[in-house]
Parts: structure tokens; C-alpha cells; sequence
């Protein structure tokens, strides 16, 4: 036995302790205890997965005893191993945050007993569609996934969370659509789901077919990696969901689009046939993204809007077909995903140190919390792409690309990047210097919580004076810990994780390097999974 079969258990573990959890939900403590336990096992056994899967190669498990291409394998190499580990490092730091926050609140109760189970689902779909090999098992996770996430994002009911849980519930369904309808034709065209299978089968088929089914695909994960223009949806339903199911979505969601989309271009339709209508998405995705953020002034909204901004740099790697740009690509996907959960963590923080998220009722943050202003600073930094930060290194492997390519439109998107940039630079000072510099007297209508903070501005535990919609789920309570250790631990740790990005710079690149190669050369996949031979 050897490492990568343990794969099964990255979803295996997490349904179980869904299980569990769901039988507790009269315990909110053991609750804490199961799911957060799971979560560190499964980080463990991915761990190992990742460290061996330099010396062991691709490497497939079939279940049930189906040989492929009939029955469901998994699939571990570098690339997946990597998704594997940086999505549970998140998730846990994220459930560790949503837990502390119950806690410090004095609400047993929270977060929802429902939570727990909800949120190790939405683990195990994601975990399920990094590890596929077959199209249609990559379709059943993405709706294990998006089913959790549909009750993640309406927890407590309220009007606005219905709503944007109405918009995310119609486009994930119109998107889910779309990518069984192509499963479908895939099938109808070539007799086969696998992906292994179906790199050597695609082949064979019309060259125009092969268009229509790339194109169908591209669209399907385009709307979950919310791709310009498909990207419509993101900034109208992730800010209404508490902060950390918010955080998690942000850090994570998008994310599995944008893996689905690395593996139909790498394995499935190898080669520059769609690569400048790719470059063409990545540059309006970048500057509709960040025009957008800068017209915005609540918070959660802005940094919605970055996401999206910032998925076209993901899409420009990946429409270079190069072998560095790839390399880049996966950097830059492990850096986003830690930055941008950290940012919306921080969020969280800010809106119960501030009471709101609106930046324009914001001020003096830095001075009532110095270490609130330092964890938003460095990642903020971070995603502006400041040198020495790992933002800057994943860009600079980006425009690096881009330029070894040398045709015009690559120019074109290597100017996009740099302005795309600069832009965000500009979207994060503006927050700094509203929100954290400003002195909170200048203010024109700051919230409640603000002023009761401001008042008593050397401790973190602010006495409230009012009541009713003014302090959100503080009213009626007359102390409440605005930072409290167990909410600013987990965010800390995953602001340091993003530094840490930066320090390991060097083995990290190497690793995706080498995952690059692997997912351009194609052979050790097919071969993995089909045998021997089947990849020449």
C-alpha cells in the first residue's frame, strides 16, 4: 500500500463525521469536537499524500473493484494532492473560526447545529471533484458541494440571505444543466465518461464536435469559477452569508471551477485552439473585476468583486499553454485561496470591531485595534501584488509567461495584469485609509458599535448602549468581546500561512513546476488509470 491510496478517505472521513455530527446536533460541543477532529485526521492522511507524490508518480485507485474505464477511480498526482491539503488547511482554519465565534458570543447554539454536518459535506464534494477521474463523478461532487452550500449560505433565514440564495440556487442549477448536458454528448460521441479515456477518444472525433463539447464544458465551469461574463451572480450572493461560510466560498468554490477548467484544457483538449478566446475572458474578467470593486464601499461586496477580478489571472496562465504559465497558474490558485479567506475573515472581524462592513461608517480601526490593521494590511498587500508577498511572485511567474509567449494579445493581457494590479493596490488603500486611518470623529454616520467601541477603545470587550436592528445579533446584550482569541487565532494563522507562501516560495514553485509538466504531459495520467502503454 502506498500513500495515494488513502484518497478514498479524504471524502470517506468527512461524510462520516457528517454522520456523527448530525446524530449530536442536541451537542454543540461535541459537535465542535467531531468536526473539527475530522478535519485535522483528513489534513493528516492529504499531508502524506501530498509529500509522497513527487516519488510515486500519478497514481490511480479504483473502487468497487470496477477496472476502468467502467468503474469510479481517483486520481492523485502533485496537482490534486496540493488542491487537497491547501482546501483542508482552509476549511479547518475556517471551521476553527465559525466555531470560536459561537463561543465567544456565549451562544451555544451557534454557529446552527445544522452547521457542522452541512459544512463537512460541503468538504467531502469538494475533495471528491480534486480527486475524480471520470466527468461524472466530477458532476456528483459538485452537486454534493453546491447542495451544502445552499444551506450554508441561508442559515438564519433572514430576507437578504434568501434572496441571494435564490440567484446562487437558479445559476448553479442552470450550470449544472449544461455540464450533465455535456456529459451526456460527451458520451453520445465517444461511449466513455472517463477522463483517461476520454483523452484518448476525443482523438477521434470531429474536430467541430470536439469544439462544441470543449466549448460546453468551458462554460459549465466557467459559471462556477465565475468567469466574466458568466460572473454576474458572485457579488450579489457571497456577502450576505455569515463571515465564515462567506470566507470558505470565497476561498474555495470558485476554485473547483477553476481546477475542472486546468483538466479539461490539459487532459481533454490539449493544445491552442481556444487559447486567445481564453486570453480575451481573462483580460475582461480581470477589468470588469476590479472596476467593479472600486465603485464599492461595503466590504464584502469590494473583495467579491477582487475574486472575480482576480480569477482572470488563473484563466491568463492557463490560456498561455505553457508550461511555466501553467506552473504559475497552480501558485497562483494556492495563494488565492489563502488570501482571499483571509481577507474575508478579517471581514468578520472588522464588522464586529466596527459593527459594519460599510467602509464609508468605518474609521480609526488601526488605532482602536492595531493587530486588526496589521492581519487586513498584509494581506491586502498580499493581493495587490507588493513585493516581496507571494501575490507578486504568482504575477510575476504570470507576466513572465506571458511575455515568453510574445504575440500581441500576450501583451495586451500582460498589460491588463499590471494595471489589474495596480488597480487593486488602489482598491486596498482606499479601505486602509477610510477604515483603519482615518479618525473615527470624522465619520459622518458611524454605527453604534463604532462609538460604544471608540468609547472604550483600549479593551476588547466594548459595553453596548443600544438595542434593536442598530447592533445586528448584539442587541440586547451588554458585553460583547469584539476580537476575541479563538476568533483572531484562526486568522492569524492563515495571515501567517500566506507569508509562509512567500518564505517557501522556492519548494512551492518546484512543486507546481513539476505538476505542470506532469498534467502537459498526459501519459502518467492516462497510463495511471488505463495502464500501461494506453498514454503513447
Amino acid at each position: 500500500m502506498i500513500a495515494a491510496d488513502l484518497a478514498p478517505l479524504a471524502v470517506a472521513l468527512p461524510l462520516l463525521g457528517a454522520a456523527i455530527t448530525f446524530i449530536l446536533l442536541r451537542y454543540p460541543s461535541a459537535q465542535r469536537f467531531v468536526s473539527i477532529s475530522t478535519l485535522v485526521i483528513t489534513l493528516g492522511l492529504e499531508v502524506v499524500m501530498l509529500l509522497a507524490a513527487p516519488s510515486t508518480g500519478t497514481h490511480a485507485v479504483r473502487l468497487g473493484g470496477w477496472e476502468p474505464p467502467f468503474g469510479i477511480v481517483l486520481v492523485v498526482d502533485q496537482f490534486s494532492a496540493l488542491m487537497l491539503v491547501i482546501s483542508s488547511v482552509v476549511s479547518l482554519t475556517v471551521l476553527v473560526y465559525a466555531a470560536g465565534q459561537g463561543t465567544a458570543d456565549g451562544d451555544e447554539e451557534g454557529p446552527v447545529s445544522i452547521f457542522h454536518p452541512t459544512y463537512l459535506i460541503l468538504v467531502a464534494g469538494v475533495s471528491n471533484a480534486f480527486l475524480t477521474g471520470d466527468l461524472f463523478n466530477l458532476y456528483v461532487g459538485f452537486e454534493i458541494l453546491l447542495t451544502a452550500s445552499y444551506v450554508l449560505m441561508t442559515l438564519g433565514g433572514t430576507a437578504p440571505r434568501i434572496r441571494a440564495g435564490v440567484t446562487y440556487v437558479v445559476v448553479s442549477v442552470v450550470s449544472s444543466m449544461l455540464f450533465l448536458i455535456a456529459i451526456g454528448m460527451i458520451y453520445g460521441a465517444t461511449g466513455t465518461v472517463n477522463m483517461a479515456d476520454l483523452a484518448v477518444k476525443l482523438e477521434d472525433v470531429d474536430p467541430a464536435t470536439q469544439l462544441v463539447l470543449h466549448l460546453m464544458l468551458l462554460v459549465a465551469f466557467g459559471i462556477k469559477a465565475a468567469v466574466f461574463p458568466l460572473s454576474f451572480w458572485l457579488p450579489d450572493s457571497y456577502p450576505t452569508a455569515p463571515a465564515p461560510v462567506t470566507a470558505v466560498f470565497a476561498g474555495l468554490l470558485t476554485k473547483v471551477g477553476v481546477y475542472a477548467m486546468v483538466r479539461v484544457e490539459t487532459l481533454l483538449f490539449p493544445g491552442d485552439r481556444i487559447n486567445s478566446f481564453l486570453m480575451v475572458i481573462a483580460l475582461l474578467t480581470m477589468i470588469v473585476g476590479i472596476l467593479g470593486a472600486l465603485a464599492q464601499s461595503d466590504l464584502k461586496r469590494l473583495l467579491s468583486f477582487t475574486l472575480v477580478s482576480h480569477i482572470g489571472y488563473m484563466v491568463f496562465g492557463l490560456a498561455l499553454s505553457s508550461r511555466l504559465g501553467l506552473a504559475a497558474t497552480v501558485y497562483y490558485v494556492v495563494h488565492h485561496i489563502t488570501i482571499q479567506t483571509s481577507l474575508f475573515l478579517v471581514t468578520g472581524l472588522v464588522e464586529r470591531r466596527g459593527g459594519t462592513a460599510d467602509v464609508d461608517r468605518l474609521g480609526g480601526l488601526a488605532r482602536l485595534s492595531p493587530l486588526l490593521g496589521i492581519l487586513f494590511f498584509v494581506p491586502a498587500m498580499n493581493l495587490a501584488g507588493i513585493p516581496p508577498f507571494s501575490g507578486f511572485l504568482g504575477k510575476l511567474g504570470l507576466l513572465e509567461a506571458g511575455v515568453e509567449l510574445g504575440t500581441p494579445l500576450a501583451f495586451v493581457l500582460v498589460a491588463g495584469a499590471v494595471t489589474t494590479s495596480l488597480l487593486t493596490l488602489l482598491v486596498m488603500a482606499r479601505v486602509w485609509n477610510r477604515a483603519f486611518w482615518r479618525s473615527p470623529e470624522d465619520v459622518e454616520d458611524p454605527d453604534p458599535i463604532l462609538l460604544a467601541a471608540t468609547a472604550d477603545g483600549s479593551r476588547v470587550t466594548a459595553s453596548l448602549q443600544v438595542t434593536g436592528e442598530d447592533t445586528g445579533r448584539f442587541a440586547g446584550k451588554n458585553s460583547v468581546t469584539l476580537l476575541p482569541a479563538t476568533m483572531t487565532g484562526p486568522t492569524i494563522g492563515l495571515v501567517a500561512l500566506g507569508l509562509g507562501l512567500t518564505i517557501l516560495a522556492g519548494p512551492l514553485f518546484t512543486l507546481t513546476d513539476n505538476a505542470a509538466a506532469e498534467m502537459l504531459d498526459r501519459a502518467p495520467y492516462i497510463e495511471a488509470v488505463l495502464g500501461a502503454g494506453a498514454g503513447r
